[in-house]
């Protein structure tokens, strides 16, 4: 079952450490490549503030972003900005979706997403986390797969593998990690390829942030996944 109210406890520690590691940053830091193809560390920053909007729109029923143009025009408006512009934006954002995320709700009805996607309004929170925790490790400035918490990395790979499941771009796949917790995704037919690694590694893999080199697929080769 989800908790969305220890997903919400997460998700302040989580925006805490972010905070913590941008109030950091020299000046000209923001204006440098992210790990993001085409993104400084600017567009990353301004693209967890205004996921954070979107997402209090999700939560007051709102459509997530007015259209995908007004979003990518956002970000890029909102990337060269100074680095305390970006702080306290950061700040005010995280502290407009807390303060939505705790008004009395029926946290079980379904709400709407980008593209369509619906989901349980319950999992908005670890929708949040996860922007924070993986654009986090995108900025670059040490903090890495390795670093994110242990309960963060499982859930999202079990999250991913659940997005996965049943799509024809990737083949049928049996992932495991070092502790031996495994995941079912790909296609339904077929024989079941083997993936095992480091929980790290894999959560890299599946979201698109590393090759899969440091992965065993038993000889095979490991199979690039869809993109997000």
């Amino acid at each position: 079952m989800i908790d969305h109210e220890h997903d919400l406890a997460l998700l302040r520690e989580a925006t805490d450490r972010l905070t913590r590691a941008v109030a950091a940053l020299a000046e000209p830091a923001v204006a440098e490549p992210s790990r993001l193809p085409g993104w400084t560390r600017g567009h990353v920053l301004a693209h967890l503030a205004r996921n954070a909007d979107a997402l209090v729109n999700v939560l007051s029923g709102r459509p997530m972003y007015a259209s995908a143009e007004a979003r990518d025009a956002d970000i890029a408006a909102g990337a060269a900005r100074p680095l305390a512009a970006h702080l306290d934006d950061l700040r005010a954002t995280a502290r407009r979706f807390a303060e939505t995320a705790a008004r009395p709700a029926d946290w079980s009805r379904t709400v709407t997403l980008r593209n369509g996607v619906t989901d349980s309004a319950s999992r908005v929170p670890f929708r949040r986390l996860i922007e924070v925790e993986l654009h986090h490790v995108d900025l670059g400035t040490g903090y890495e797969l390795e670093d994110l918490p242990a309960e963060f990395t499982v859930r999202e790979i079990g999250f991913l593998a659940d997005r996965f499941a049943g799509h024809p771009g990737l083949p049928a796949l049996l992932i495991a990690d070092e502790e031996g917790r495994t995941w079912r995704t790909g296609r339904p037919d077929g024989p079941r390829t083997r993936i095992a690694g480091p929980a790290p590694a894999l959560l890299g893999w599946l979201a698109g942030r590393r090759d899969g080199a440091a992965l065993d697929a038993g000889g095979a080769s490991v199979p690039v996944p869809p993109p997000l």
